[in-house]
C-alpha cells in the first residue's frame, strides 16, 4: 500500500516540474522503482525451505493451500482427492495438521460466515550468503568495469 502511495506522489511531482535534458525518454511511469538490495544477502521464502515427509497429511495440506485464496475444509478435501486420490477415513483427520501450521505461523485462519477457511502467510526471509559468494561475486564486479 505504501508503494502506491509513493508512486501517486511520484507521478504528481514530475507532471509539477520541468522535464530536464538528461532525463531517459524511454521511462516506463508504470514500473515500480527496484529498490537497493545490500550485495549479499538473498530474499526468499521459507516455503522453499520446509520439507514434508511425502505422503503424510502435513505434505498434502501444504500442495493444495496457496498463497493468493482462501480455501475452506471441503475444497482441501476435494483438491486433495484431484490431486493424490486419497480420501481420508476420517474427515477431521486434517484438523489437527491446519491447527499446528496455524499455531507455528505457516497458515493463517478466517472464521467468516461460520465457514472456516484458510491460506499460506508468505514469510520472507534474508539469507545472508556466504564468505566465499562474496568474494566470488566481488571479483566478478572488478572483472567487469
Amino acid at each position: 500500500m505504501m508503494k502506491l502511495i509513493n508512486f501517486l506522489k511520484n507521478i504528481f511531482r514530475k507532471e509539477n516540474t520541468s522535464v530536464s535534458p538528461k532525463a531517459p525518454q524511454n521511462e516506463d511511469i508504470y514500473s515500480e522503482p527496484q529498490e537497493a538490495k545490500p550485495e549479499g544477502i538473498d530474499i526468499v521464502s521459507i516455503w522453499d525451505y520446509l520439507e514434508f515427509n511425502e505422503n503424510t497429511q502435513a505434505a498434502h495440506l501444504s500442495s493444495v493451500i496457496r498463497f493468493d485464496e482462501w480455501v475452506s475444509m471441503d475444497e482441501i478435501r476435494r483438491r486433495i482427492w484431484d490431486l493424490f486420490q486419497i480420501d481420508y477415513k476420517n474427515e477431521r483427520s486434517l484438523y489437527p495438521y491446519l491447527k499446528t501450521m496455524v499455531d507455528l505461523g505457516l497458515i493463517e485462519t478466517s472464521n467468516i460466515g461460520g465457514k472456516r477457511k484458510w491460506r499460506k502467510k508468505d514469510l520472507l526471509i534474508k539469507i545472508e550468503k556466504k564468505k566465499k559468494e562474496k568474494e566470488e561475486i566481488a571479483i566478478s564486479q572488478s572483472i567487469e568495469s
